[in-house]
This record gives C-alpha cells, structure tokens and sequence, in this order.
C-alpha cells in the first residue's frame, strides 16, 4: 500500500532525559493525531542550572501517514 506521510515539528522537554524529553513529546502528540511513524530529531538543547544540567529540549520533526 502507498502512503501519503505529513510531518510537523515538535519540541519535547525533560528534566530527567533527551530520552525522556523525546517520550514526552510523542505521547502528548499522540493524544490529538493519530496513525504516528516517525521521529528525526533536528535540535538538542538544554538548561543549566547551579553548573548541573537541570533540563533538555529535544526539538524534531514527527511523521504521521494522512488518513
């Protein structure tokens, strides 16, 4: 079957991980648009605070086939 795949761009944060700041996007993403795929992520980024890094920015774009 041919897909037809929309992609936006997101941008998830975590003060645990870039993993986490990764699951985070994605699934508050996955609450309003549905048929998810793919991820590729464009930026990292992150906050330090007290010379300790206290949290992360992950900014990608998220692929989804059209219904």
């Amino acid at each position: 079957m041919n897909h037809v795949y929309k992609s936006i761009e997101l941008t998830g944060s975590s003060s645990q991980s870039l993993e986490q700041a990764v699951a985070n996007a994605v699934a508050k993403a996955s609450k309003t648009l549905h048929n998810l795929r793919w991820f590729q992520i464009t930026d990292t980024r992150g906050e330090i605070e007290g010379g300790k890094v206290a949290h992360w920015q992950v900014t990608m774009k998220v692929g989804f086939t059209l219904d």
